[in-house]
């Protein structure tokens, strides 16, 4: 495997497989410089460039990649907030019950929250009537889990 015409195809090769295992594995920009790398070193090896010279170049290169792309690893992989992401992003929303949620465990009602209607629970099980306003408090599967909002709870006198 001393062949130099040998060597460029290698790396053309083991560039092309970083840069496909980069696209299926979950993760940061793990196998891209590796890919870089390996690009690199094919390049040299098309140049003429001795073996020596073609894995000291994908060392290099591989390293200062990794060492690069550190800063974009630890700003992607932040540990936000990901309650903002999918159904999520309804905790906290306003709407109002376009069905009512009877009593018990089992009591299912709908709500329309901006355009969207989805099903809704009451949080402590208890009946809240039609065109109450409600805050949502929690996702469950497909249903919201609410309470009715302060805004229609303001007025009222509690016992």
């Amino acid at each position: 495997m001393d062949d130099p015409d040998t060597w460029r195809w290698v790396w053309l090769l083991v560039a092309g497989g970083f840069a496909g295992a980069e696209i299926f594995i979950a993760g940061t920009f793990f196998m891209l410089p590796f890919a870089a790398g390996a690009l690199a070193a094919s390049i040299s090896a098309f140049a003429g460039a001795g073996i020596a010279v073609q894995w000291i170049l994908f060392l290099v290169v591989s390293i200062v990649g990794a060492v690069a792309l550190i800063p974009l690893r630890r700003r992607l992989d932040a540990d936000g907030s990901s309650d903002g992401i999918g159904a999520r992003r309804l905790i906290g929303a306003e709407g109002v019950l376009l069905f009512g949620i009877p009593a018990g465990p089992t009591g299912v009602g709908e709500v329309r929250i901006g355009r969207e209607e989805w099903r809704a629970e009451s949080a402590d099980q208890s009946a809240v009537t039609t065109g109450t306003a409600v805050r949502v408090i929690d996702v469950r599967g497909t249903s919201v889990v609410v309470v009715p909002s302060e805004s229609t709870t303001e007025g009222k006198e509690t016992p």
